[in-house]
């Protein structure tokens, strides 16, 4: 008797591991996805620096993409004009090739985190504009050069549109006009032929924008300018934008021949005192304690609303694998996410698929599940 139930033990353990190893939800997000599009995450400082073991492990684990999240932008990697600060750029780029990951450069040309020096002379007035080109071209250049094939798509400009449609008044806009777009797509080609070059914006949803964008991207094609994907940026709330807006979009880039990359994906759970401020990171407000309702973590049915919002993006992007290479995390963890502290310092958010534990949240398995359905 004694060894009948011994066997049957056995056996009972047998049949329960059997069934955990075929679990799909116990295969990491990455391979699952593999075959539709990259997976991928914002590195911050601590993950490039190897300080923080235990977000390095979850990136390991279940991203095959990466970005870095600043130490690319200009005020970082090129702080004076004839200085480079390489060091966690090159430190990222190692990280990214010793994993075999595809290593996204983030961003070439873009008015904020802007070296001071970038666009205006001595005294502090805007440059001519052959002096803001050449220090365009020396700048990308450079940066692109040194990490020619290691680097295999660059975000060239960043946000240069105003949710309206009309072009953002940066100090590249106010010194060359439009024309700056195509100068920096142009050298980054030059630099690096074979590197793909996106360019990457916020509030795609609306239809302004969106035009806008359509309309730069048919223009450079035509005059044989590379361009070879629009970046989405994914900051996005629990009631807006709709999936039909942000689906039209994704449809009207493709259609102009390019891929979409879903960029610095995060859905925040908080209050926005301006609900359609988009990503703008020169925003800000004062600290105000009901703008942080959820300090001591989230209530079950917020949870739910998160989790089901979520799988409804991540829906959507199956649906559209055709043309989406690549769905990006803006951050590992919830803890590492900006949105903690923007548009007001201090709050508490949980806008990603890791929690502050290092856990993955339900919805990683429920986007496992339902990928099956698309195989």
């Amino acid at each position: 008797m004694r060894k009948f139930i011994i066997t049957i033990i056995i056996v009972f353990a047998y049949l329960s591991c059997s069934d955990k190893s075929s679990d799909t939800t116990s295969v990491p997000i990455k391979q699952v996805l593999n075959d539709k599009f990259l997976m991928g995450t914002a590195l911050n400082e601590n993950h490039i620096l190897g300080t923080d073991s235990s977000g390095i492990k979850v990136v390991k684990d279940n991203f095959n993409a990466i970005v870095a999240e600043n130490c690319m932008k200009s005020v970082e990697i090129h702080p004076l004009e004839n200085s480079y600060d390489f060091y966690r750029a090159d430190k990222f780029v190692e990280f990214g090739e010793k994993n075999n990951m595809f290593i996204t450069g983030h961003t070439l040309i873009w008015h904020s985190q802007l070296s001071p020096w970038f666009c205006v002379d001595e005294n502090g007035q805007d440059v001519p504009a052959d002096t803001l080109k050449q220090r365009m071209k020396n700048h990308i250049t450079t940066v692109v050069k040194r990490y020619k094939e290691s680097i295999k798509g660059w975000d060239v400009v960043n946000e240069a549109f105003n949710d309206d449609g009309s072009f953002r008044e940066t100090p590249f806009y106010n010194i060359l006009g439009e024309e700056y777009i195509a100068l920096a797509f142009q050298y980054a080609h030059e630099a690096d032929p074979d590197a793909e070059l996106y360019y990457n914006d916020y509030s795609m949803n609306k239809k302004a924008k969106r035009d806008a964008v359509v309309k730069l991207v048919e223009n450079m094609k035509s005059k044989g300018i590379r361009i070879d994907a629009v970046g989405m940026q994914c900051h996005v709330m629990l009631d807006y934008p709709s999936i039909e807006e942000f689906e039209n979009s994704i449809i009207a880039f493709a259609e102009t021949g390019v891929n979409v990359m879903i960029t610095e994906m995060d859905m925040t759970v908080l209050p926005n005192p301006e609900k359609n401020d988009g990503a703008n990171v020169d925003t800000s407000y004062e600290y105000q304690s009901k703008m942080n309702p959820y300090t001591e973590g989230l209530p079950g049915s917020v949870n739910i609303q998160w989790t089901n919002r979520m799988l409804d993006f991540f829906k959507l992007f199956l649906k559209h694998q055709e043309v989406i290479t690549r769905v990006t995390m803006w951050g590992v963890t919830d803890k590492d996410s900006w949105r903690n502290n923007w548009p007001m310092h201090g709050r508490a958010d949980y806008p990603l698929l890791f929690d502050r534990n290092y856990q993955k949240k339900p919805v990683i398995d429920s986007i496992i599940n339902t990928v099956q359905k698309y195989n």
